[in-house]
């Protein structure tokens, strides 16, 4: 009877000693890794700075595959966030800050405490070079945890480690595999198709389709309204030399639609037209050599581009609906032929001047004359 209160009183004290030992060890953490990805520095950065990506480069998910994570309406940019929930508790991770090609600043919170990462991209022989620096508390069960990973810093240190390690893994293949085919001259179809315009650097095009794009598709569905094909881009200006493009986001629609006057959204309609169709399957970062590929071919093939015709990326498989840049399909259409057709505007955007436009391959500026604004109707007012 003695022997076993002596082990009970020995078990004690050992668990009193631990929790004091765990008690005293270091109550914050700072730890940051590099590695050189494989890749362009903005090709490098829209994927990162993308939390859809996350859940596919995060060394987190290989030490809990049973991990489930939910997404911000917006996954891109400042105030983008995503929340996780696993064997180890629940968290979030939110971007505070972003400087385009750069840097991006993220907060997340987890066990009750909060920590902060700073991420810098940098050109560099190779590629880029990715940096990583985190900080902040650890809960009396993380530094529990981190004794038996050898300290708070090794534990994040090899976290960030292998996740930068298969972040160069995913990236060399996602983003290095596509493929480019000029499928020939087609009839593309027309329609009516509701817009938002956005007037940016060229290098900001994809990364602002991708911040309205989920935000119209939740439009559509709040007001039921049926979508009849795939999300386009339609291109207004693409000024190479001054950075600058024109375009807009485009959702096609069965009927007109007008909206309340000052709203961000418009109405339009494309009519039929004969066009080139080149088809691009991977990452839109090789958007630029599908254009060249398809314009080559013009001239090559002594077709006439209309240009004075509408431009046009479709998305016909793209990030919203699956999240590997490789699987992603995007149909591009350059108008060609004697005649093309103009873009229908809503009414409110008729000021009676011509509107000006220009192929994404080139900045020579042409003349678009609207076409004659469609009927309104009463009962298709959106507020």
């Amino acid at each position: 009877m003695k022997i076993l209160k002596y082990i009970l009183l020995l078990i004690l004290l050992a668990v009193i000693g631990l929790t004091v030992y765990i008690a005293t060890q270091p109550g914050e953490y700072e730890s940051e890794q590099s590695r050189i990805i494989k890749a362009q520095k903005s090709v490098v950065f829209s994927y990162v700075n993308d939390y859809k990506n996350w859940e596919d480069f995060g060394s987190w998910k290989d030490d809990d595959p049973n991990m489930q994570f939910t997404y911000s309406d917006t996954t891109i940019g400042k105030g983008a966030f995503y929340t996780w929930k696993g064997s180890s508790g629940e968290g979030k991770t939110e971007t505070v800050f972003e400087k385009e090609n750069d840097s991006i600043a993220q907060k997340t919170t987890f066990s009750g405490n909060e920590g902060k990462a700073y991420l810098t991209f940098k050109d560099t022989v190779g590629g880029t070079k990715v940096t990583w620096h985190s900080q902040g508390k650890l809960s009396f069960m993380d530094k529990a945890y981190a004794i038996f990973k050898g300290g708070a810093k090794k534990m994040v240190g090899d976290m960030q480690e292998r996740t930068l390690a298969k972040l160069d893994k995913v990236i060399s293949y996602e983003i290095n595999t596509y493929s480019i085919q000029v499928d020939g001259v087609v009839q593309k179809s027309g329609g009516y198709y509701f817009q938002q315009k956005v007037t940016c650097k060229i290098s900001e095009v994809q990364k602002n389709v991708g911040i309205i794009l989920p935000s119209m598709l939740r439009f559509f569905k709040d007001n039921n309204i049926a979508l009849t094909g795939s999300p386009f881009i339609l291109y207004n200006t693409y000024d190479v030399p001054n950075n600058k493009a024109s375009f807009s986001v485009c959702l096609p629609m069965r009927e007109e639609i007008f909206t309340a006057e000052g709203s961000d959204y418009t109405s339009g309609k494309l009519e039929p037209f004969q066009a080139l169709k080149t088809t691009l399957k991977g990452d839109y970062s090789h958007g630029k050599e599908a254009w060249d590929k398809a314009l080559a071919h013009i001239k090559k093939n002594n077709l006439t581009e209309n240009k004075s015709g509408s431009y046009i990326e479709v998305y016909v498989t793209s990030a919203a609906q699956v999240k590997n840049p490789s699987k992603w399909v995007t149909e591009i259409y350059v108008p060609v032929g004697q005649s093309a057709p103009t873009e229908a505007v809503t009414p409110s955007a008729v000021s009676g001047t011509s509107a000006k436009t220009t192929t994404p391959a080139n900045s020579t500026t042409k003349t678009v004359t609207p076409a004659k604004p469609p009927v309104v109707k009463e009962n298709q007012v959106i507020e």
